[in-house]
C-alpha cells in the first residue's frame, strides 16, 4: 500500500503546514522556525528557503500562483510566484491564524484564529470584507465542501460548526465530540464530512443530512489531519500517537499503519499534518520531530 520512501531534514523546529506547489513535484513545509522550504519530489531533495518569515507559521495555502502564510503573530504573508517576492502582509488580527483555506468561486480567503474569529478577506487585492465570531475561543481548522456552498469550522469548545457560504450565515452545530475537534475534511464528492478530534475519535457526518454515521475510535491521542487521496477511494489520518492510518474511505476500514511501531520508518513525536502529492503518487507527512517523510503508494 505505502512504503517509505524519504526523510528530509532541515527545519530546526517542529513543523506544523506542508502544501504542494501548482508546479509539479514540488511542495512546501514551514513550522517554528525562520522560513517556508521548498522541496522537489523529482529529484528528492531539499530545494531552497523560498521566503523568511517573522513568526512561527501554523497553516500554508496555495492557490493560483500565489503561497498564503498564516502566523503565529495574527499576520499572514501573500508571496506571488510569478513575481519572486511577497506582494502583502496582512496584520490586523493579533491571535494566531490556525487555518487558510479559498473559496475559489467567490474570490476570497478565510482565515481562522485562535480568538474565535473568521475573517473573510478579498483575493484581488487583500482587503477584509468580513469578520465574524465563529466561537468563542480556537477555531482550529476550516473545510469547504466540494461544491463550495458550506464551510465546515472545527472548534476548541469540542463543536463543528457549519455556515453558508453565500452570506456567512449559521446552518448547523453537530455535537458529538467531547474534546476540541482538530480536523476536518470533506468526500470529494461530498457525500460526508469527516471530523478528527483531541478525544481520538473519527466521526463521520452524513450529507445533506449531518446525521451522525460512524464514530471510530482511530487513534491513542489528537487527531491533527486528514487527507483525501486525490483519485483512489482511501483517505489519511495523522495523529499525536506518532502514527499515520490509511483508511477505506467508503467502509471506513483500517487499511495500513505507518509508524515505529509497526515498521522501520516512522516519526518520533507528533505527526502534526500530511498532503497526497497532486499526482496521488506520495504521501508527505511532518510534524514534531522536525522530519519531512515521503511514502511511496505501491501498486
Amino acid at each position: 500500500m505505502l512504503k517509505h520512501l524519504q526523510t528530509f531534514s532541515g527545519h530546526q523546529n517542529p513543523i506544523y503546514a506542508l502544501v504542494n506547489s501548482d508546479k509539479a513535484g514540488i511542495f512546501f513545509s514551514a513550522g517554528n522556525d525562520k522560513g517556508v522550504v521548498e522541496w522537489s519530489l523529482n529529484k528528492m531533495a531539499f530545494v531552497m528557503v523560498k521566503m523568511p518569515v517573522q513568526s512561527s507559521v501554523y497553516c500554508l495555502q496555495n492557490y493560483n500562483n500565489q503561497l498564503f502564510v498564516g502566523e503565529r503573530s495574527g499576520a499572514f504573508s501573500v508571496y506571488d510566484f510569478i513575481e519572486q517576492k511577497v506582494i502583502a502582509r496582512i496584520s490586523t488580527l493579533t491571535k494566531p491564524i490556525f487555518d487558510i483555506q479559498i473559496v475559489k468561486s467567490k474570490n476570497e480567503i478565510l482565515t481562522s484564529s485562535e480568538d474565535g474569529t473568521v475573517a473573510v478577506w478579498s483575493l484581488e487585492d487583500f482587503s477584509e470584507i468580513y469578520r465574524f465570531q465563529a466561537a468563542y475561543d480556537t477555531v482550529r481548522t476550516i473545510a469547504i465542501s466540494p461544491d463550495e456552498t458550506e464551510v465546515a469550522f472545527g472548534c476548541k469548545d469540542h463543536l463543528i460548526r457549519i455556515y453558508n457560504t453565500s452570506d456567512y450565515s449559521l446552518k448547523q452545530k453537530l455535537d458529538s465530540h467531547t474534546l476540541p475537534v482538530t480536523a476536518l475534511a470533506y468526500h470529494p464528492t461530498g457525500k460526508y464530512l469527516i471530523s478528527g478530534s483531541r478525544d481520538a475519535q473519527l466521526k463521520i457526518w452524513a450529507l445533506p443530512s449531518y446525521e451522525l454515521q460512524e464514530t471510530i475510535p482511530a487513534h491513542l491521542f489528537t487527531i491533527y489531519d486528514i487527507a483525501f487521496h486525490p483519485t483512489l477511494p482511501i483517505f489519511a489520518t495523522s495523529s499525536n500517537d506518532k502514527s499515520i492510518k490509511i483508511w477505506d474511505a467508503n467502509n471506513y476500514k483500517l487499511y495500513k499503519i505507518l509508524s515505529l511501531e509497526k515498521g522501520e520508518f516512522g516519526h518520533t513525536h507528533s505527526i502534526n499534518k500530511i498532503i497526497w502529492s497532486q499526482d496521488g503518487k506520495y504521501l508527505i507527512s511532518t510534524g514534531d520531530d522536525r522530519k519531512v517523510m515521503v511514502w511511496e503508494l505501491e501498486g
